[in-house]
């Protein structure tokens, strides 16, 4: 087993609890959202549907500007139910699958940065934005959708063990 393949083993098993718990959404609860402060379950669950893109420019690109210069900035996923969740959320794992199927092991160690307007917000080895900015933000936001899903009685899925709603 390669070093690339011991690093991102796991990043197979987070796609698929994180497919799992995007195939709950509920359409009905679209426009939910805990507090005022908080997400909508639709943001959400948009929002980790295209986190498994980001592999990709961090795998092929040595920065992302997510609001350059004179350009369009960001602006999220125009996904309005479960079904188009679901749609984006398989485009974006399939192209994260190949884009790490390419990673040599002299490329875990490249700098990469996340900038906006220009400015370096930070430059991390590209290792390591695999494991905080895509792997570890799937974890965070699919642990939001879980709560949202708990508190609007959506049975929450069994991911790294049995759930209050279901075992294996």
């Amino acid at each position: 087993m390669s070093l690339c393949q011991t690093v991102f083993g796991d990043f197979e098993i987070e796609l698929a609890n994180t497919r799992k718990t995007l195939e709950r959404v509920p359409n009905d609860k679209w426009d939910w959202k805990i507090n005022e402060k908080s997400n909508t379950i639709g943001w959400v669950a948009g929002h980790l549907a295209e986190i498994p893109g980001w592999a990709v420019s961090t795998w092929t690109k040595d920065e992302l500007d997510f609001n350059p210069p004179g350009g369009p900035g960001y602006s999220p996923p125009a996904v309005s139910n479960c079904e188009e969740v679901l749609a984006l959320f398989e485009k974006n794992a399939a192209a994260a699958k190949e884009a790490i199927a390419g990673i040599q092991e002299a490329d875990l160690g490249k700098p990469w940065s996340l900038l906006s307007g220009g400015e370096v917000l930070f430059t991390m080895p590209k290792v390591a934005v695999m494991r905080t900015f895509v792997i570890n933000h799937i974890v965070h936001h699919r642990a939001i959708l879980t709560v949202y899903y708990r508190v609007n009685g959506v049975p929450v899925p069994a991911l790294y063990g049995p759930s209050g709603d279901e075992t294996y």
